[in-house]
Formats: structure tokens, C-alpha cells, sequence
């Protein structure tokens, strides 16, 4: 099965010297690590995450210096800093992003299971990867009927990949409100961070929230997968370039997100990255299926 990158990469050329920069995430209020955030350089496809430590490093050209850096983390502002203030402080502070969310009620009376986008191993017919940058790649689910609706289980189905070593991987799973005017991902519905693993043994993550009462906003829901650069993910591509034939090896970060083709044109892709939020949008061959990632929701009704 043919993989689909995010981004196309961009190639340079010359022997220009690389800097490390690296340090450390840490909350602005009480200086306790951030564990999984993520850094991109604006207006390039370099980019990195933050251990469980907070700490962070990453090799770029020395031009990359006098660009600044985009860092994202769940439940913090998001912050743009130059890259030479971080080279020279080695820490970056980032501030808690406060809201209120809706209250949340279980309720002890559900009743019928609902099923959005069931997934069968037959169904799969590509998958999402990233390299260079982290991503954010969510799908949008549909809110169809009058009655009240709670996540129950989130099942989200990934490709082996050969060229990765390890037996295991990780990423964050982000879930997500609309936003009323442009309808994208809005605010994160769950401010813990929601960190899975990704196995060798199993082509699938299942997680039961029911315990949680997540409940269904009346726009619908976003479900988002969020890469983690991290060593821990790290594997290397080495791939013939198209027109000069030379071998060109390149950063890759696993999982590879197995994706589906959706003929309900309700079903939207979205993809974060470098501060904003972006269509993603793949059609099939000949028809106007989308190409999805390949996430089964379970849903309880409400009596």
C-alpha cells in the first residue's frame, strides 16, 4: 500500500552549517516540564517535539536562527518565539490556556449504540505518515439526530511499517469542538493529554472514554491524531530523488495512520500544522469518495 505524505519535501542544497537548538518546555506559572509539545519552524517543514521531560533538541541550518519557532501544546497558548531567544535561553515558557468547558454529566441511562465510519481490514486502502513537522491531522464527525450523544470508544486502525524498528509507537489523541464560523477544530474537549501506543502485534488503538461523559457538541466533533517527533517514533526513509537519482535519506516518525475511502461528504479532514488549520482533502480515483483517516467512533444515546 502506497503512503501518503502531509507535505511534499523541500530539498536544499549546499553544505551550510548546522546548529543545535535545544532545551527545555516548561509551564510559565509553577516551571514543571511539558512533556509532548510541539516546535515547527514558520514557513518551513522543520520541526520537533519535546520528551517526557521537556526537554527538546533538534539540528537545523544556521539560517534557521533568524526564523522563529511555533510551539503547541495541549492546554497551553499557543507561542511564537525567534529561534535565537531559544538558542540562547535554552527554556521556553508557555502560559495555561484557560476556558471554561461544559459541564460534564454522565448519565446513567444510555441507550443505543451508534456506530460512525466502522472500519473492517478490508476497507483500508492507504495510510497518513509525516515527516519534517508535526501534524495534527483530525476528522470531523457529524451530529445527526435530536437526541443526546456520549463518546463511548474511539478506535483508530494504523499501518505496519517495515522500516520502523521499534515494536511500539506513540501519539496523542486530541478531541475537538467546532468552531462556530469557519467550522474548524475549535477548543480541546478533554485537557488531559491522551497519550496511546501504537503496537507491532495489533493493527488498531481502541480507547473506552465512556467513563469520562464526553458529550456529542450539537456541530458535531473532531477527532484529531496528533504526531510525536520523538526519538521514541524516529525511523529513517532512504528513497531514490526523481530527477537527480541520488540516494536522498529522510526523518520519518511513526505511526502510519491506515485511511479509508468515505462516500458521506459530511466527513471532513483537517490538518494543523505551522500554526493554522488547513482542508485536507484526497479524493478516490474517478468518484467523490474521500480518503479518511481510518477512526471508528462508538457513540451511546441518551433515553
Amino acid at each position: 500500500m502506497r503512503v501518503l505524505l502531509l507535505l511534499l519535501l523541500c530539498f536544499n542544497i549546499g553544505f551550510a552549517q548546522d546548529v543545535l537548538l535545544e532545551g527545555h518546555i516548561l509551564d510559565g506559572k509553577n516551571n514543571n516540564p511539558i512533556p509532548y509539545a510541539n516546535l515547527s519552524f514558520l514557513n518551513t517543514l522543520k520541526g520537533t517535539s519535546s520528551n517526557e521531560k521537556g526537554h527538546f533538541y533538534i539540528d537545523v541550518p544556521e539560517s534557521y536562527v533568524e526564523k522563529k519557532v511555533h510551539i503547541s501544546s495541549l492546554g497551553y497558548k499557543d507561542t511564537i518565539l525567534p529561534a535565537k531567544i531559544i538558542l540562547d535561553n535554552k527554556k521556553i515558557l508557555l502560559q495555561e490556556d484557560t476556558y471554561e468547558l461544559d459541564e460534564v454529566v454522565v448519565s446513567k441511562s444510555l441507550g443505543d449504540v451508534i456506530i460512525l465510519n466502522p472500519v473492517s481490514s478490508y476497507d483500508i486502502k492507504s495510510g497518513f505518515s509525516s515527516s519534517a513537522t508535526p501534524w495534527v491531522l483530525a476528522t470531523y464527525f457529524p451530529n445527526i439526530g435530536a437526541a443526546k450523544k456520549y463518546i463511548d470508544k474511539i478506535t483508530i486502525h494504523v499501518q505496519n511499517e517495515t522500516r520502523f524498528k521499534r515494536t511500539s509507537s506513540k501519539f496523542r489523541l486530541r478531541i475537538y469542538d467546532v468552531d462556530e464560523v469557519t467550522k474548524k477544530p475549535n477548543r480541546d474537549l478533554v485537557l488531559k493529554s491522551i497519550i496511546l501506543e501504537s503496537t507491532e502485534s495489533e493493527d488498531f488503538v481502541s480507547i473506552d472514554l465512556s467513563s469520562i461523559g464526553i458529550k456529542v457538541p450539537q456541530d458535531g466533533i473532531y477527532i484529531g491524531l496528533e504526531w510525536l517527533f520523538l526519538p521514541f517514533n524516529w525511523y529513517a526513509n532512504t528513497f531514490e530523488h526523481p530527477i537527480s537519482k541520488k540516494k536522498i535519506t529522510e526523518d520519518r516518525f511513526a505511526p502510519t495512520f491506515a485511511a479509508v475511502y468515505q462516500k458521506n461528504q459530511n466527513y471532513r479532514t483537517m490538518v494543523y500544522g505551522l500554526g493554522e488549520w488547513s482542508d485536507f482533502s484526497i479524493k478516490a480515483p474517478g468518484n467523490n469518495q474521500n480518503l479518511i483517516p481510518a477512526i471508528t467512533l462508538k457513540l451511546s444515546k441518551e433515553k
